[in-house]
């Protein structure tokens, strides 16, 4: 799903941060049906918020998990806390940390940029619909 249409290449072409790549690519893997105008809501995420803090790729990947499983707000059951939770306990459990800075010293390099941290992500991500869309 998302992760197999990032590691081709999705997006490369259009220069997308961190986030808009998740979340353009979740759209077309997962048929989200978000219109470019909501797209857009992804690019001020990119680079841990523009400071290095909490992954770009990672927020994207929760607000996939709430278009996905939201029916209407956060506050109706826990679902979307304890996929949040599980997201990011799984990911700072396979890459170590889940903020922007120490990530990209880890894997980020001038070839790849941050190509592995983004897959991680997306992973990850593809795991969780997966097993909940079967559930639903």
């Amino acid at each position: 799903m998302l992760y197999e249409l990032l590691k081709s290449g999705f997006g490369k072409d259009r220069d997308f941060n961190c986030a808009e790549k998740v979340l353009y690519g979740a759209n077309e893997a997962y048929q989200l049906g978000l219109t470019p105008d909501a797209l857009k809501l992804a690019a001020g995420f990119g680079g841990g918020m523009a400071i290095e803090g909490a992954c770009g790729a990672l927020t994207a990947s929760i607000m996939v998990l709430g278009r996905l499983f939201v029916k209407n707000t956060a506050h109706e059951s826990t679902r979307i806390k304890d996929l949040t939770k599980e997201l990011l306990e799984s990911y700072r459990a396979a890459m170590g940390d889940i903020n922007c800075a120490p990530l990209k010293a880890k894997y980020r390099t001038e070839e790849i940029q941050c190509r592995d941290i983004i897959l991680k992500a997306a992973q990850i991500l593809d795991e969780i619909v997966e097993r909940e869309r079967k559930a639903s």
